[in-house]
């Protein structure tokens, strides 16, 4: 999958579009109006760069995600990784427990995933 780079406010939009996805087109004004204080040709603007990013799609007025939010997370976490901590997992874990401590509940998801991921290598 493609680099999706999106800036703050952008990113505030997708947001939104994900937790609306499917909608209408309408729908979508009425809630940039509401929530950014967009005008309708804002709004447009914003979602034909997402459109052109391959974020989203509008087809019959109706707009749903290419990407998932999940998908769209997931990477810019693998690239804050790659860029900040040359990629390396245990530098980047290793940096956030030095600061942030893991309750027993966190770990254990940590050492399921783990485990999940030794068994997917097999």
């Amino acid at each position: 999958m493609k680099e999706i780079r999106l800036g703050v406010v952008e990113t505030r939009f997708a947001d939104i579009l994900w937790e609306n996805v499917p909608l209408q087109t309408k729908e979508l004004i009425k809630i940039c109006e509401k929530e950014l204080n967009w005008k309708r040709t804002t709004t447009y603007t914003v979602l034909k760069k997402m459109c052109d990013r391959e974020i989203f799609k509008v087809e019959n007025r109706l707009i749903t995600a290419l990407v998932t939010k999940e998908e769209f997370y997931a990477i810019q976490s693998e690239k804050y990784v790659e860029n900040v901590y040359e990629g390396s997992l245990p530098a980047f874990i290793a940096a956030f427990t030095s600061r942030q401590k893991l309750s027993d509940e966190d770990l254990s998801k940590i050492m399921s995933m783990i485990d999940d991921a030794r068994k997917e290598q097999k």
